[in-house]
């Protein structure tokens, strides 16, 4: 059993489909972030830099409980646990781990500051700040669709959890200034990847989560 500690960011997403796809019992914990429930120390006792997700694995290394923060380096642990979407074999382990850095140090933050400032552009202030994350959202998606020009999957010819890491950050790209049909590439991957049976079941746990918190306000 692992216990989820979650709620309907593009981050917390990720886990979802990584628990779905590969098939792990799991528990949900939602942490409304709008409420402030990531600054409550039972929380930060698990997540140390108050950021969703984080899991607590009640059968980790050796037997015990073991908490995780950190969305790239849950997938990561839940691969190598299960033995599914990240190659053991050298070199497509670290291809794979190559784009994953790559969505967790570029293009998640940038496409966060991005719609940060896509919300916000006709605020006074704001024009550098659009200017610059939609012109970096931009040069990360050429990246992403380039790299789906040469190979099916983010990393290569499979499926892994570089796919999983990507994908939420993806949806919904006009919040990050842009038009998903400039890159034909990347429309084909992610038609693909939105048909997956965990992306759609991810994104229902996500749907009800918002809807909860709405109706309980």
């Amino acid at each position: 059993m692992i216990d989820v500690y979650n709620w309907s960011t593009g981050n917390a997403r990720k886990v979802y489909i990584m628990l779905e796809e590969c098939g792990l019992e799991y528990r949900l914990h939602p942490i409304n972030i709008s409420k402030g429930d990531q600054f409550k120390p039972d929380f930060l006792a698990i997540s140390p830099n108050n950021k969703v997700p984080a899991i607590i694995d009640r059968d980790g290394p050796g037997g015990g409980d073991y908490a995780l923060c950190e969305s790239g380096a849950i997938l990561m642990y839940l691969a190598d646990k299960t033995g599914k979407f990240l190659s053991t074999e050298p070199r497509q382990r670290s291809i794979t781990i190559q784009w994953s850095m790559w969505q967790m140090g570029g293009m998640g933050p940038m496409f966060g500051q991005a719609g940060h400032f896509v919300s916000r552009k006709d605020k006074p202030g704001m024009t550098v700040g659009f200017e610059r994350f939609t012109k970096e959202a931009r040069r990360l998606m050429t990246v992403l669709d380039t790299r789906l020009g040469d190979v099916p999957y983010v990393a290569g010819d499979d499926y892994t959890i570089a796919d999983m890491l990507t994908f939420p950050w993806c949806q919904d790209w006009e919040r990050r200034g842009l038009r998903g049909e400039d890159y034909a590439n990347f429309m084909r991957w992610f038609d693909v990847i939105q048909a997956r049976p965990a992306v759609k079941k991810a994104d229902q746990i996500a749907q009800d989560l918002r809807a909860q918190a709405t109706a309980a306000e």
